[in-house]
């Protein structure tokens, strides 16, 4: 079903779409020449600034905004499916499609109001870009939390084990985060350094949603609630087990 390859193309769309805009900005002459992950000589905002990259950028972060939306409110299917297929209740996921849908609100304040330069629209630019991405760690946390959890019980160790690489990719970007304050509070010149953590915790953001669909294939998860792996498998048997 399509609906299997929503968190792939919720992960690799805006990275496709940022990269796409910076090689444009480059080519208008906007933008610097470098490799921003290791020399941060832009931000990712900048490389939706200016025409005519921010036309693309606009163009696809408006439209990831409604599939965020629509990957944390399958996923909260998903979850109630792996509840069900574990004996529970199957009513999980609620907070977390809460979490994540308030996030994908922030990206679209974050997106609209991108380039714009009075005092009001920057407040209401940084509220949305900081909001999105807190928002958006909490719930992966919470829902790659809850599937571990889930998976344990259930004794399928394939599942597990992608959902404790979320959790990895989750506390990263906290650590980058404390060390963005150290950096900036110790630099004389800290937007350097800001901008190559802000690359890669984004980055590792959407490398969560990838993992998320490797998840779905493994529980054979469809937008119906079917669980096909999960629910047809003998009990006390462990999905990938040994792999």
């Amino acid at each position: 079903m399509l609906i299997r390859l929503l968190p792939l193309v919720t992960g690799l769309l805006p990275v496709a779409a940022i990269h796409i805009s910076y090689l444009l900005a480059i080519q208008a002459g906007r933008l610097p020449v470098c490799v921003p992950y290791i020399a941060g000589c832009t931000s990712i905002s900048a490389t939706g600034r200016y025409p005519p990259a921010s036309y693309l950028f606009k163009a696809v972060m408006l439209p990831e905004a409604m599939l965020l939306v629509g990957f944390w409110l399958a996923s909260a299917a998903w979850l109630r499916a792996l509840e069900r297929a574990g004996g529970d209740n199957g009513r999980g996921g609620s907070i977390i499609a809460s979490l994540g849908t308030g996030g994908a609100l922030c990206l679209v304040l974050y997106v609209t109001f991108l380039g714009t330069h009075e005092a009001f629209y920057e407040f209401m630019r940084r509220f949305g870009v900081y909001f999105y991405f807190l928002l958006s760690i909490l719930a992966q946390i919470a829902l790659a939390w809850k599937v571990r959890d889930l998976a344990t019980r259930q004794n399928m160790a394939r599942l597990r084990s992608l959902a404790q690489w979320q959790l990895l990719l989750c506390a990263v970007p906290f650590l980058l985060g404390a060390l963005n304050l150290v950096l900036k509070a110790t630099l004389a010149e800290p937007d350097r350094a800001e901008n190559i953590i802000e690359w890669i915790f984004a980055l590792l953001m959407q490398a969560y949603f990838v993992l998320a669909w490797a998840a779905w294939r493994q529980t054979g998860f469809s937008l119906s609630g079917e669980l096909q792996a999960a629910a047809h498998r003998p009990p006390g048997r462990s999905s990938g087990a040994g792999a």
